[in-house]
């Protein structure tokens, strides 16, 4: 049996090698006998499910076949009308309380392509959900009844009227922002240039067409990725907004052509909710991501409830617990009333939406609040290509129990994904496996550039005795 593995966010594989029709034919088996045997009502909504598909290469030949497959063992059937954002499904599952798959690899180089099971919650599988799923992997599954025909349907405006509720465009427009908007061939480009123009917010845009190959890039917005955006922010002193792939992700250079990282992002953004929306709750982050979050929110008297690495964990704090904003350090975030997912469309206009509220720019607010930190805060990421399980664990075991990280001691230690190390200078090293990729990945947080080319050192040293 071909491999296959569902990660922290679903199945991911590259196309015509793993992703293949027989594969797909197993993971929508599954799906269907989930939903079947383990969720089914008789007129239930959630026996509905759902089809969305982004740019990908044939991303949405196979949304479509999964249509019919699905059609003809009995269940009701809406795909998209076109290329639609992860969130938007998302919120659509929500909303009409019915499953959801998506067709996409997300940030994954372009020769990936993937699926993800979306839950009528609106959010990533849970653990729960996937063992389930993978546990009918070699099942058959027959139809339950007579074929159907699927609907093609339009997801959008549901989506948008949603996000009307939760913006507030009038103060934006009044505050005459300029944006640059780079759609880095994704998802979310066209959706997001509709919502400025609606809302009468100008834009320069690029980068809105399809091109399964991104560009030449990879479909993330991160700043190495967006060379031109950054030039153009310098030139028109106005900042840049993108999304990745599937539009769940965001990154941002303010009016100087400078990358504001998401952990930054996020902490100004809750700065934002309280004081000019009068969100209450808690915040919610990964392990993963800085400590000045849990620092900042001190400072605004807000609890933190931290959880491993991967959206799921984040969308399954906000399901139990009341959060105002939760994070994630790769650029995902979602808010209070809006789903568990992590949407790039809703961050990219709060980003704006902030800058209306306290009329400044968003260099100028995050000066700001580089500053309230009286701390510097450096976020470095190693990944190693360690494929075996084995190799992985020798490396974390190595650390558990250990007393110091080189001349610094180890004041404490978390085990809520791999190993977090606290340092008595304020660092911290968090050591995990990708869930999605075959590597180790190793995060460093300090307050010194030479400090973290130091544990760099101590890293690389045990890796050459694995």
């Amino acid at each position: 049996m071909t491999n296959i593995k569902f990660g922290t966010d679903g199945w991911r594989a590259v196309l015509g090698k793993d992703f293949n029709y027989d594969n797909v034919d197993k993971v929508i088996n599954a799906i269907a006998s989930y939903i079947y045997y383990e969720k089914f009502q008789d007129n239930d909504p959630s026996n509905k499910v759902l089809i969305g598909y982004d740019p990908r290469n044939k991303a949405d030949e196979f949304a479509f076949y999964i249509a019919e497959k699905l059609s003809s063992l009995g269940f009701a059937v809406e795909i998209s009308d076109k290329i639609i954002a992860t969130p938007v499904l998302a919120y659509s599952a929500l909303l009409k309380k019915s499953n959801a798959i998506m067709i996409t690899a997300s940030h994954n180089p372009p020769e990936y392509l993937g699926l993800k099971f979306i839950p009528p919650y609106g959010g990533p599988a849970s653990d729960e959900i996937v063992h389930k799923i993978v546990s009918y992997l070699d099942c058959k599954f027959d139809k339950f009844a007579e074929s159907k025909t699927y609907k093609t349907v339009s997801f959008e405006n549901e989506y948008i009227n949603h996000i009307n509720k939760l913006i507030d465009f009038k103060k934006i427009q009044n505050a005459n922002i300029k944006i640059n908007y780079d759609g880095h061939h994704g998802a979310a480009a066209f959706l997001f240039k509709n919502i400025l123009d609606k809302n009468h917010i100008q834009n320069n845009f690029q980068n809105l067409e399809r091109d399964i190959n991104f560009g030449g890039f990879m479909p993330d917005p991160k700043e190495k990725y967006l060379p031109s955006l950054k030039k153009i922010c310098k030139d028109t002193k106005c900042i840049g907004l993108s999304n990745d792939g599937d539009g769940d992700r965001f990154g941002v250079f303010d009016e100087t052509g400078n990358f504001i990282n998401a952990n930054d992002i996020i902490a100004m953004l809750l700065k934002h909710l309280t004081e000019n929306k009068y969100y209450s709750g808690k915040l919610a982050k990964t392990v993963g991501a800085s400590s000045k979050l849990n620092m900042y929110a001190e400072k605004l008297g807000i609890e933190v409830i931290e959880t491993p690495v991967g959206f799921k964990w984040l969308g399954e704090a906000m399901r139990n617990n009341d959060i105002i904003i939760a994070g994630e350090e790769s650029g995902g975030l979602s808010i209070k009333g809006h789903i568990p997912e992590k949407d790039g469309i809703l961050a990219n206009l709060l980003i704006i939406e902030m800058m209306a509220f306290y009329k400044k720019t968003l260099n100028e607010l995050h000066n700001e609040f580089l500053i309230s930190l009286n701390r510097k805060f450096i976020n470095e990421r190693m990944d190693f290509n360690l494929n075996s399980k084995e190799e992985q664990n020798i490396v974390i075991d190595k650390f558990k129990n250990k007393d110091f990280f080189g001349k610094y001691n180890i004041i404490k230690k978390s085990f809520l994904d791999g190993l977090k190390l606290y340092l008595n200078d304020g660092s911290n090293i968090l050591i995990r496996k990708s869930g999605t990729e075959p590597l180790l990945r190793i995060y460093f947080e300090s307050d010194k550039e030479e400090k973290i080319n130091e544990f760099k050192e101590i890293i690389n040293k045990d890796l050459k005795e694995v």
